[in-house]
């Protein structure tokens, strides 16, 4: 039975959920992907995408990613995840006792493999192509149990081996709204760096707009009036003279 087992013995599987802070989300995915490579794991997936914030009237990246590790390397790795987040929003860690299920299938396996070895003796000795083709058949169900047994026996030591880790990983806006009792003056810098940037480019394109329109718009209108306003000034100029 499996409250029998010894606590050494059991077969457990550990999984973790977070959703951390992060100032680069993109970079954060690499370094933790990087992690999984030094515990002697892998990644499962990785996704980095990019979502508007509304509050912060910004589009900033965002991602989530899956990883494996050693089992007995999860809080370790755990640790080193918490360490490069500005803020942790949620963390869950689970363990699944699969003691009983992997016991069950093992017992299962045993039987069927007896069975198979019996059915090949059957079918060695089997004389009709009726009893054969019989034989047969059982055979082929048997060894099919066999390979999906096996298969789920894997799907659960590998589990149980190397630890799952799912975290998403949230940007952190600097421009978000105020929280009761708390303010975040790079915020403020923020909205006016982005102020700045608005009205340098408003002058920017003001400044194009005057160079492209109105500039030579002056000058087809501006020189004629400078050489008609020059000759009748020198017309009034030799009028006098003649006067005088």
């Amino acid at each position: 039975f499996a409250g029998d087992v010894a606590p050494a013995d059991r077969v457990v599987i550990r999984s973790a959920n977070l959703s951390i802070v992060v100032p680069e989300p993109s970079a954060s995915v690499q370094e933790i992907a990087n992690l999984a490579s030094r515990m002697g794991g892998f990644v499962v997936s990785s996704n980095v995408f990019q979502t508007f914030f509304s509050e912060a009237n910004v589009s900033a990246d965002r991602a989530s990613i899956t990883i494996r590790v050693p089992a007995e390397r999860l809080d370790e790795a755990l640790e080193a995840i918490r360490a490069g987040a500005t803020e942790i929003q949620s963390e869950n860690i689970s363990g699944q006792d699969v003691t009983q299920e992997f016991t069950d299938l093992e017992s299962r396996l045993r039987n069927l493999v007896a069975a198979e070895e019996q059915l090949l003796e059957i079918m060695s000795s089997a004389q009709e192509t009726e009893d054969v083709l019989r034989v047969f058949e059982n055979l082929r169900q048997v060894s099919e149990e066999i390979e999906v047994i096996k298969g789920r026996i894997q799907y659960i030591s590998e589990s149980a081996r190397l630890s799952a880790i799912t975290v998403e990983l949230i940007p952190d806006v600097a421009a978000q709204p105020l929280e009761i009792g708390g303010w975040r003056p790079e915020g403020t810098v923020k909205e006016a760096f982005t102020a700045l940037i608005r009205a340098l480019r408003f002058l920017g394109e003001a400044a194009i707009w005057s160079v492209i329109c109105i500039v030579p718009v002056s000058l087809i209108l501006g020189v004629p009036l400078f050489f008609a306003t020059r000759t009748l000034r020198r017309r009034r100029a030799a009028g006098k003279a003649g006067e005088d």
